[in-house]
């Protein structure tokens, strides 16, 4: 405004410009006081939701005080001073909106409150931002309905409620949003059909609908948003085929459908997104064969249709999809030769063709793929050598070639790939002998060669190979003694040389391997007794049977609990278990007793154990059937495609458990979780398990089978000490359940809610069971093959038996694999808990249980969940010089002593790596477990951390 001093003016216009002067000063004392009004007005709605909020909310509010709001944290104004921006994201706000008074705050274009802990319901009152641009309230606990007057936001261009429990349908009415570029409802528990008026939003480019119940068909509307770039339905319930109208969508670059019950073909139509880099069809029930030109644009990167139905021959277009970097086909009824068929793709580092009808050789001219990481190809038909060449494809760190019809020698060449963590080749028919160069794979962590025809004596450098987790030689013809390079293997879990021709005593050195697990010495001619077992407190399973071992059995707790079955047919083993005889008294206490005083001391059971020994020598071969059929048995349960019928007792133990639950009455309920209840049964033994009974809700009967059967066939794919057993199941027409063993202490969120239990929970405690959870996710991600994912690693998933020993439970989500590599697939976890790149990728491998095990490590030291606390620190303050995280520890507990105080810090150094944003970056769980067990005592004396104890 331009003023002129009254000097510049003539005499006759100084009473006009008093009055102009009057008038401008009085519009701007009104005008003030407008202003002042309005932001006390705004001021009075945003501090009385503030006061509704928690204390923590509160203090993290501080600054919100006066009546100015303009200065306040997460408040920008216009510039007539009214609120025009509201940004809380990440405050760890608790509480709910309906105190907030959205019609005293009009003029608000953007409002995020997102990764909060907000619950209750989205009021309709949020129409009165009718100037509203963003809105955000993401990541929340807010539940009930989508507000329909939410709708009626006309000029709203991005909406996000994903990442809450909001249920019901989809409005009808969200085809009012004619501004809307996004819309982001992913990962909540919304049901009903997708509404056909979404396909009548013309500005619409991205749609996240993954993650929910929706159910009913993919409305063919959704062919009209022709600006759309990017659609996924994944992980929902929707029925029917695509329709063709897809194919209208010719600015799409992903489309994802992962994860549904869709049938049908797909429609030639999709040819003609030449756009696309992403297409995800996995997991549905599509047949017929794959659009011969899905490739056609050369811009397709990532192609996933495994887990379906499809026929024919991989499509033409991907033979020379030179953009392609990930390729699964796994699990279909796909055919053709594929001697030759690739050309050499070089940007393609993933490659899953197995369990198909594939035939031919394998092609030399997979060793010209330079930038491959995983080659599979299990379960076809493919005859010929291992080619040389392949040892060219020097990035190679999986290589499954196991169950076809392969010949010949594993090639020396092969010893090339430097890189290589897991080499499957079992069950072919391989020959000759393991190449010396082998020590040179010093990443190798599985190394499966059953099932061949191998021969000669074990390489005694196998035992060179020090990161190997998992080693299986069975049925082969190596013959001669175990070597005693094997004991080196500190980290071996599971040791399988079954059904070989192996003779000669154990090697004492076999007892330094202290974590192994697995042990398989089964159909050999081994001898001896088995004292250098006695140190292998970490075994879970084993089989000796069929040897000529003699003596006590090992003084180990697995041993105390054996059965005849994996004890049966040796020369001389006596010990507690029915079906051997008693060891003579002090026989286990001292093994040098001499033979004589042994005979002596046992003379009075000599005819009784002779007519023993004559009984069970008379049943010996029905035993050995029996072995037989329990083999084919457990190979028939680790197929996915059959569900085995009860296998804990037939009907006499499924009437036990009906009786030990009184038909699941709510008075033996024990927790409720997504897929089921669990209750607490006593047995007519006195053993106390627990039954989890599958929700039976209608039109949901596949998908809880789905989760019934990948839990099955992981439990019993796995045997570890921190991972809960499965005793039996029954997939029961009216009852579906799991018995599982009864942990007395219950789950980690309930300790840590309850602040008696939580004193209780100690430094030390919480320090080994972290440890637990991690030894538990190393063997399922490095030491099972394929690697199981487990994908919903929480508070709640961690149970603690009466020695607070941590047991991973509820593995419904559970995805196998085929090694470290990434698998598109549905979305699967507890939000709070499961990476970042899920949210917007679906991009699912063993990183993600990396990031949820930081988030649960620091949980369980917190004492609550960290929420994003640590972001700030992630990948800026790698070594936490100033320790404020360490000043957030469980104030309920004293301050960790000396004798912990390095495991505590450990533990946040390494949580807090493995929750940084990019899955590259994160350490694995090799990494953590070696980390957690080796504590960088240099890190300390960097620290300011106070002890006050």
């Amino acid at each position: 405004m331009l003023f002129i001093f009254p000097p510049l003016l003539s005499m006759k216009l100084q009473p006009l410009w008093l009055l102009l002067l009057m008038y401008f000063c009085a519009f701007a004392v009104t005008s003030s006081h407008n202003h002042d009004a309005v932001a006390s007005s705004e001021a009075n709605a945003l501090l009385k939701w503030k006061a509704s909020l928690d204390n923590n909310s509160q203090a993290s509010l501080s600054s919100w005080n006066g009546n100015n709001p303009c200065n306040w944290l997460g408040i920008k104004c216009d510039d007539s001073h009214s609120v025009s921006d509201i940004n809380l994201i990440r405050l760890g706000l608790k509480g709910t909106l309906q105190t907030f008074n959205f019609s005293l705050l009009p003029n608000i274009l953007n409002l995020n409150i997102s990764y909060n802990s907000l619950s209750g319901t989205i009021p309709p009152q949020i129409q009165h931002l009718s100037n509203l641009s963003t809105l955000d309230l993401s990541t929340n606990k807010l539940s009930g309905a989508i507000p329909n007057t939410i709708c009626n936001l006309s000029k709203l261009k991005y909406l996000n409620l994903s990442v809450n429990a909001l249920s019901g349908p989809i409005p009808n009415e969200v085809g009012n949003l004619h501004s809307l570029l996004t819309f982001d409802i992913f990962a909540n528990n919304l049901s009903g059909p997708i509404p056909p008026s979404l396909g009548t939003l013309p500005l619409l480019k991205s749609i996240h609908l993954f993650e929910n119940k929706l159910n009913g068909s993919i409305p063919s509307t959704l062919g009209n948003l022709t600006k759309l770039t990017l659609l996924s339905l994944s992980s929902n319930q929707l029925t029917g085929s695509i329709p063709p109208h897809i194919g209208n969508l010719t600015n799409a670059k992903v489309i994802c459908f992962i994860g549904n019950e869709l049938t049908g073909e797909i429609p030639i139509e999709m040819e003609k997104l030449t756009g696309l880099e992403c297409l995800q069809l996995a997991d549905n029930n599509f047949i017929g064969q794959i659009p011969q030109n899905i490739c056609l644009g050369g811009n397709m990167k990532y192609f996933t249709a495994g887990n379906n139905n499809f026929t024919g021959p991989i499509p033409e277009t991907l033979r020379k999809c030179y953009s392609l970097k990930r390729l699964r086909l796994q699990q279909n009824h796909l055919t053709g030769d594929i001697t030759n068929f690739f050309d050499v793709l070089p940007n393609l580092n993933y490659i899953d063709l197995s369990e198909n009808n594939f035939h031919g050789n394998l092609s030399p001219s997979w060793g010209k793929f330079r930038s491959l990481t995983s080659l599979m190809i299990s379960n076809n038909n493919l005859s010929g050598v291992i080619p040389p060449e392949l040892g060219g494809a020097t990035k190679l760190q999986v290589l499954d070639l196991s169950s076809n019809h392969l010949t010949g020698n594993i090639p020396e060449d092969l010893c090339k790939l430097t890189l290589l963590f897991d080499l499957s080749i079992s069950n072919n028919s391989l020959s000759g002998n393991v190449p010396m160069k082998i020590e040179s794979l010093q990443e190798l962590q599985i190394l499966e060669l059953g099932s061949n025809d191998f021969t000669g004596l074990i390489q005694k450098q196998l035992g060179n190979l020090h990161n190997l987790h998992n080693m299986s030689l069975s049925q082969n013809k190596f013959e001669g003694n175990i070597p005693s390079e094997l004991g080196n293997l500190k980290y071996l879990s599971s040791l399988d040389l079954s059904g070989n021709l192996l003779s000669g005593t154990l090697p004492p050195t076999l007892g330094g391997i202290k974590g192994l697990e697995a042990l398989n010495l089964s159909h050999n001619s081994l001898s001896g007794d088995l004292s250098s077992l006695d140190d292998m407190i970490s075994l879970t399973s084993f089989d000796i049977s069929y040897n000529q071992f003699e003596g006590p059995l090992p003084n180990n707790p697995v041993f105390e609990n054996a059965t005849i079955a994996s004890l049966r047919d040796n020369k001389g083993l006596c010990g507690n278990v029915t079906g051997l005889v008693p060891c003579p008294t002090g026989s286990v206490k001292s093994r040098n007793n001499t033979t004589r005083k042994v005979l002596i001391a046992v003379l009075p059971l000599t005819v009784a154990i002779l007519m023993l020994g004559l009984f069970l020598f008379g049943v010996s071969y029905h035993f050995f059937r029996t072995s037989n059929k329990e083999q084919d048995q457990a190979t028939s349960l680790r197929s996915p495609s059959i569900l085995p019928i009860w296998s804990f007792g037939g009907k006499i133990m499924f009437e036990n458990i009906i009786e030990g639950t009184e038909n699941f009455d709510d008075k033996h309920l024990i927790g409720v979780g997504g897929q089921g209840c669990v209750y607490k049964a006593i047995l007519p033994t006195g053993e106390v398990v627990a039954v989890k009974k599958l929700h039976s809700v209608p039109n949901e009967e596949m998908l809880n089978m789905k989760a019934f059967t990948r839990e099955i066939q992981t439990l019993t794919e796995i045997r570890h000490r921190n991972i809960v057993k499965l005793h039996g199941f029954c997939p029961h027409s009216q009852y579906s359940f799991l018995v599982c063993e009864f942990l007395e202490k219950g789950d980690l969120k309930k300790i840590l809610k309850d602040d008696e239990q939580a004193i209780a929970f100690d430094w030390k405690k919480r320090v080994d069971v972290i440890k637990g959870v991690a030894d538990a996710l190393c063997y399922m991600h490095h030491d099972c093959s394929p690697p199981i994912v487990h994908r919903d690693i929480s508070s709640k998933n961690v149970l603690l038996d009466s020695e607070y020993v941590a047991h991973v439970s509820d593995f419904g989500t559970a995805k196998f694999l085929n090694h470290n590599s990434s698998n598109w697939t549905s979305f699967a976890g507890t939000f709070g808990y499961a990476a970042p790149e899920l949210a917007y990728t679906m991009e699912a491998n063993e990183k993600c249980d990396v990031y949820s095990f930081g988030v649960l490590a620091l949980e369980i030291l917190f004492g609550r969940h960290p929420g994003d606390i640590t972001s700030s620190y992630i990948g800026v303050s790698s070594t936490l010089d100033d320790m404020v995280l360490m000043d957030m520890l469980d104030e309920r507990l004293p301050n960790p002593t000396s004798h912990v105080i390095k495991d505590v810090v450990s533990i946040v150094k390494t949580a807090i790596s493995c929750l940084i944003e990019s899955p590259r970056s994160r350490p694995t769980m090799d990494q953590v477990v070696k980390e957690l067990l080796t504590s960088n005592s240099s890190f300390l004396q960097h620290t300011h951390l106070e002890q006050k104890d």
